[in-house]
Parts: structure tokens; C-alpha cells; sequence
């Protein structure tokens, strides 16, 4: 049997999921997290096998959920689930300590394989997922720099706006920052907004 923890911040989504899985034999869904912190909470408290996570989620996402239970030794596999394929996202997730990758238009039979596969501990990338880090492993390395717009983010982070705030004063939308700071999170090497913050004064892309 195969515990199963699903996080994502739509109710309808952990639903649909959760019924998929608890009409399969084998599987058993022992929570369902609405946001990060509630996922390390109920992975530490329930010790699913597998945890299927989001990576866009409010407050404490999924990056830094993998990020967290991974430096706190939670035995459980960590399969994302999301709708992003790119670099940002792809590449900080498995160096995070993401066992799989999927996207959420992958069929049903597809992601029951690729969470039995991560139980077992097998890597299970969607195509697209696995050509990106294709090419980001062939792809020259560049200079560790973030952009002129990721610096702006930065900033108004360090100033202390939100999301929406910054999604307000740059005329962008939050769905955009968010991209950002994943983007932000990858080039320093950092899994959160408070460590973006303190890597970029200590490299001096902020002044103090």
C-alpha cells in the first residue's frame, strides 16, 4: 500500500485526486495540504510514502517545500505536479530533492505509473521536463547574474512588498513575480524569498 499526501492550493484539484487514488487499489491518501507549510506539517505527522506536490502555491511554496524536507531528512518522495516545464522551475525542484517531475495534463496512467515508480524511488520526468534538463545540462554556463527586472523584484522584496504589491508597482501580474522569483531562487541558489534577500546583499546586488 502506498501512502499518498497530496499538495496543491486548489481544493477541486486535491479532490479529483484524491478520488483517482482511492479508487485505485494499492493506494492510500492519508492527507490532502492546502499550501507548503501545511505539506512539511502532515508529511512529518503522517510519513506518506509519496508526496505529490504543487509548486505554486500561497505563502510557503513547493520549492521550498522540497527544500525544507529535504534539509529536515523526511524519508517521503517528493513527485511535483505542476503545469511548469522551464528552467526556473524544472531544475531548482530536482535539485531541491524532487524524485519526479510531471505536469498536470499527464494522463491518468501516467502519473499512477510515475508514483508507484517514485515509492520505489525511480526518477519519473515528464518528456518536455526531461528535454529541458537536457539542455540545461548542455547549455554553456553563464555568469550567475540576475536581470535588471529580477533585480527590481528583489528589491521591492527586500523593501518588504508582496506579491501583489510588487505585481502592482512594476504593472506586471503575480502569476509574473512569482516567475521571477523562481528565476531569482535558481540563479542564488537560495529556496526562499528571505534567503534571496540575504544572498543578494552579501553579493552586493543590494545596498544596505
Amino acid at each position: 500500500m502506498i501512502r499518498l499526501l497530496i499538495a496543491d492550493d486548489h481544493p477541486v484539484v486535491r479532490d479529483g485526486l484524491s478520488g483517482m487514488f482511492a479508487a485505485e487499489p494499492g493506494f492510500e491518501v492519508v492527507g490532502q495540504a492546502g499550501d507548503g507549510a501545511e505539506a512539511i506539517e502532515l508529511a512529518e505527522t503522517l510519513r506518506p510514502d509519496v508526496i505529490l506536490m504543487d509548486l505554486q502555491m500561497p505563502g510557503v511554496n513547493g520549492l521550498a517545500a522540497i527544500s525544507e524536507l529535504t534539509e529536515r531528512g523526511v524519508t517521503a518522495r517528493v513527485l511535483v505536479l505542476t503545469t511548469y516545464d522551464t528552467d526556473g522551475y524544472v531544475v531548482p525542484a530536482i535539485e531541491a530533492g524532487a524524485t519526479g517531475y510531471l505536469l498536470k495534463d499527464a494522463p491518468r496512467d501516467e502519473l499512477l505509473r510515475a508514483v508507484r515508480a517514485a515509492a520505489d524511488g525511480t526518477s519519473v520526468l515528464a518528456p518536455s521536463v526531461a528535454n529541458t534538463l537536457m539542455n540545461h545540462v548542455r547549455t554553456p554556463p553563464t555568469p550567475d547574474i540576475v536581470s535588471p527586472r529580477e533585480l527590481e523584484v528583489i528589491e521591492l522584496v527586500a523593501a518588504g512588498n508582496t506579491n501583489r504589491e510588487i505585481a502592482a508597482h512594476l504593472f506586471i501580474s503575480e502569476a509574473t513575480v512569482k516567475t521571477h522569483l523562481l528565476n531569482i531562487y535558481a540563479k542564488l541558489g537560495v529556496p526562499d524569498r528571505a534567503s534571496a534577500v540575504a544572498e543578494a546583499f552579501r553579493r552586493g546586488l543590494l545596498n544596505s
